[in-house]
């Protein structure tokens, strides 16, 4: 197998729960190529759109959110809501940056991550619910709804990928790891080949739907919002590690869902020009 299609492979063992298989050597072969961070998106996104899209078109959508959510955890595993969690537990310390570091990196829980990992469901939960009752105002057919659902999860798909992007190419490691070595290899250029990976993906699918330009919108905000993230770690623990990267999976990911509710509120079938 050549170096470009092991890649591939170790990306999406590296990145959810399919059983395609990954070792050492696949990981540094991916290392090389993190902006396939996009492809991976690409695949689960249009899995996560897929499922989203026939669970809101015959279920009730409190019940569909639910199974939409617990869907994305079963494909992507809960490594980045277990780094959201650590995340939390670190920024909730008090003291010096020794001190957060240590909370960070600690294997234990605490009631910082606890409160964390359980805001990011809840706002995941409750962002699926308020995007439901947006695409019901402005539209009027349960399959319209439905494809806003299938682009909805397509887009933050995407956002989630860039995001961790984000941090690793603009991050500091903090420490050696796989977050790290992600870290050192994600170059400007790497970055960029991955943004316009995700934006000609978001565009495209817009379009396809019959959305316009929707789907660049809640791919960009979930990058600022990852700067802030970034920003953050900085001031809390001095540079970035895994569980910072994971974290930054989560926010993107929720960002980009509260965006395209917004659009749909405030700027509703405008954007579909």
């Amino acid at each position: 197998m050549n170096g470009f299609l092991l890649a591939l492979r170790s990306s999406f063992g590296f990145l959810s729960t399919i059983p395609v298989g990954i070792t050492m050597e696949g990981l540094d072969e991916f290392f090389k190529r993190t902006y396939l961070h996009q492809i991976v998106g690409i695949v689960l996104g249009l899995m996560m759109g897929a499922v989203a899209y026939l669970l809101v078109s015959y279920i009730p959508v409190s019940i569909a959110a639910v199974l939409i959510i617990a869907f994305v955890y079963y494909i992507t595993g809960l490594n980045h809501l277990d780094g959201m969690a650590d995340l939390g537990d670190g920024m909730t310390a008090h003291g010096s940056v020794e001190k957060k570091l240590k909370a960070l990196k600690d294997m234990s829980l605490g009631i910082g991550g606890v409160a964390y990992a359980s805001l990011i469901i809840i706002a995941f939960y409750a962002t699926l619910v308020a995007l439901h009752e947006q695409s019901l105002i402005v539209y009027s057919s349960d399959d319209n709804v439905a494809r806003v659902f299938f682009l909805a999860m397509f887009v933050s798909e995407l956002s989630a990928m860039q995001s961790m992007l984000t941090i690793a190419a603009f991050g500091k490691s903090i420490h050696q790891g796989l977050g790290s070595i992600l870290v050192e290899n994600t170059t400007v250029p790497k970055y960029l080949m991955g943004f316009a990976i995700g934006i000609v993906a978001c565009v495209a699918m817009s379009f396809y739907l019959g959305f316009g330009i929707i789907g660049i919108i809640p791919f960009i905000a979930a990058i600022l919002a990852t700067f802030v993230l970034l920003n953050t770690s900085n001031r809390h623990f001095g540079g970035v590690n895994g569980d910072v990267i994971g974290a930054s999976n989560e926010v993107g990911r929720i960002i980009a869902l509260i965006t395209v509710t917004m659009v749909l509120m405030y700027g509703g079938i405008a954007w579909t020009l």
